[in-house]
């Protein structure tokens, strides 16, 4: 069975690379990923009991306006939008990880940060939840907050932006 911290990897290396299309088998597991107009499908086998009787979860290929279904991470699906920018020189902060995307610590409690708010470098700006892990994301420079362009609750992917922020 493949580690989240693995599949991350390979993500990031085949999202890097001109490579279109991706396989790798270990242990059982079987790992495809496919490239279609610059969104990444991934699609997984995986074999729980003898060979005679395999176990499937799979992904279908989807056009690139579609929503992606990540068979990893319990078939997630999720809408890429493209956010306008208005300038260059602003940072964009992304996703490290598929997963679901949170502005505040808990309901009951205020965002992180809005649109005005000044961060620092070791600011925490959101959390994305990625299979019962709450992961904690920082603005990694200093500036201020110009658009937050995910919802609270968004299902985001991996590298997808979620806040520009106008360094200083």
């Amino acid at each position: 069975m493949f580690k989240i911290q693995e599949i991350r990897e390979i993500i990031k290396l085949v999202d890097q690379s001109s490579i279109d299309e991706f396989e790798f088998e270990s242990e059982g597991s079987t790992l495809k990923m496919k490239k279609n107009s610059g969104v990444a499908v991934v699609e997984s086998q995986v074999i729980t009991q003898p060979v005679q009787q395999p176990v499937v979860q799979s992904v279908p290929q989807v056009a690139a306006a579609a929503p992606i279904e990540n068979a990893i991470t319990n078939r997630i699906e999720s809408k890429v939008e493209a956010a306008p920018v208005q300038d260059t020189n602003l940072h964009k902060i992304v996703s490290p990880m598929v997963g679901t995307f949170y502005q505040s610590p808990s309901p009951d409690k205020d965002a992180y940060v809005k649109v005005g708010s000044q961060v620092k470098s070791d600011s925490i700006v959101c959390i994305v939840e990625a299979m019962k892990l709450f992961n904690e994301i920082e603005a990694e420079v200093d500036g201020e907050i110009v658009e937050v362009l995910a919802k609270d609750g968004q299902l985001v992917e991996y590298g997808q932006p979620l806040f520009l922020v106008k360094t200083k």
